[in-house]
């Protein structure tokens, strides 16, 4: 018995809002760091990414760009492709191989942010609030690892 995701146009749908949660989750204010009760910071990952650039920060900029902002729009575009079905049989085992070797470094952005609230949180000094982009963002992510696993399975089904 096949579920419901299965079916390649459901597939395509929970890619879409997958993908709109991802951009919503990115520039969405994830995180506001208080420090002595007078200054407050609201960050994105797209206002953080501009603050790293802003300070000089090169390496992690492109570090965090990449991994949080880069990989997983490429991971999507191949989502795109592999269910349009516009690449032979041969090509979507290596797109799939691909992915599968991408899905090592899927969670590095949930680290820096996991780093980033401990960091925060040791401080005696800061607090920090968390807010709807991290849901939202998180939110994406997981739709995205479903829709993932069923795109897998479907293009695995219909290679042989």
């Amino acid at each position: 018995m096949s579920s419901l995701l299965d079916r390649p146009i459901i597939l395509w749908w929970a890619l879409t809002l997958g993908t709109l949660l991802f951009i919503l989750g990115i520039s969405l204010p994830m995180l506001t760091i208080s420090k002595l009760i007078i200054f407050r910071d609201s960050f994105s990952i797209l206002t953080g990414l501009l603050d790293l650039l802003k300070g000089g920060q090169i390496i992690i900029f492109l570090l965090v760009a990449g991994f949080s902002v880069v990989l997983p729009l490429l991971k999507i575009s191949t989502l795109y492709l592999l269910l349009s079905k516009k690449t032979n049989s041969n090509r979507h085992k290596k797109i799939l191989h691909t992915m599968h070797e991408y899905g090592r470094w899927a969670m590095l952005d949930v680290m820096i942010v996991a780093l980033l609230v401990v960091t925060v949180k040791l401080g005696a000094i800061a607090s920090i609030q968390v807010h709807s982009g991290l849901y939202i963002f998180g939110l994406g992510a997981i739709l995205l690892m479903v829709v993932t696993g069923k795109v897998s399975k479907l293009v695995q089904q219909s290679t042989g």
